[in-house]
């Protein structure tokens, strides 16, 4: 089966109508959980605001950890979900397995968004305000959607099947290799969804969002080749 963005949708959704309220609360776990980690954040950079920059360091680390966690979880409920969706359980948001690998992958995404800002910086400075930003942003937009695209599934791939983040990344570039277009008009298509979940009282996004996250987990696994048949980890086996 081949991947395209009408059967990645089509798989979102009909797999959200199995077992619509298990979704409903994943997602609304995941915020939860999202929440307390930026709030987490902010209280690390009031804590070591002044405390030298080994300890602002330290806070951005610990932000960077807690992300990682929840992001394996995210990652590891929607593989489950999407090979076991009858059996998958809300405890499957707990995976912290691999983490360090997870979080040098974090902490390489984050490098590389700190580079663009610099870059963006360097671009204002040299070519001054206004062209700079004329020039500037839109570089910085397409590089920024070009990363994405070549390393969507790197995530996954960590938690999948427990690669390094720099082997994760490699898999990734070739996995998308001609699907660029594809998988750019799926993420924009789901964008659009997700803008009419928030403008539907905000209701709509408890739907969308869920959807939105199985189909790109349809499209990794349409890409990659299909679930492993012995999965490193029990709760991706379900």
């Amino acid at each position: 089966m081949g991947f395209s963005i009408g059967s990645a949708l089509r798989f979102g959704w009909e797999t959200f109508k199995r077992r619509p309220w298990l979704f409903v609360g994943a997602f609304l776990l995941i915020v939860i959980a999202q929440g307390v980690v930026e709030g987490a954040g902010r209280g690390s950079d009031r804590l070591f605001t002044g405390s030298g920059e080994d300890f602002a360091i330290l806070g951005s680390l610990v932000y960077l950890a807690l992300s990682a966690l929840v992001s394996m979880g995210v990652t590891a409920f929607a593989l489950a979900a999407h090979d076991n969706p009858d059996t998958v359980e809300i405890s499957t948001l707990w995976h912290p397995h691999p983490f360090w690998k997870y979080l040098g992958l974090t902490i390489i995404f984050s490098l590389v968004a700190v580079a663009g800002f610099l870059l963006g910086l360097v671009l204002v400075t040299g070519l001054g305000l206004e062209t700079g930003l004329a020039i500037g942003i839109p570089l910085l937009l397409v590089l920024g959607v070009i990363f994405s695209l070549m390393f969507i599934f790197s995530g996954f791939l960590v938690v999948d099947r427990d690669l390094g983040p720099i082997e994760a990344m490699k898999q990734s570039y070739r996995m998308t290799y001609g699907y660029k277009w594809s998988l750019l008009g799926l993420l924009l298509l789901l964008f659009l969804i997700n803008v009419l979940g928030l403008l539907a009282f905000i209701v709509g996004i408890f739907v969308s969002a869920p959807v939105s996250l199985l189909a790109v987990t349809h499209a990794y696994r349409v890409l990659s080749g299909g679930a492993r048949t012995q999965p490193a980890d029990a709760t991706l086996a379900a």
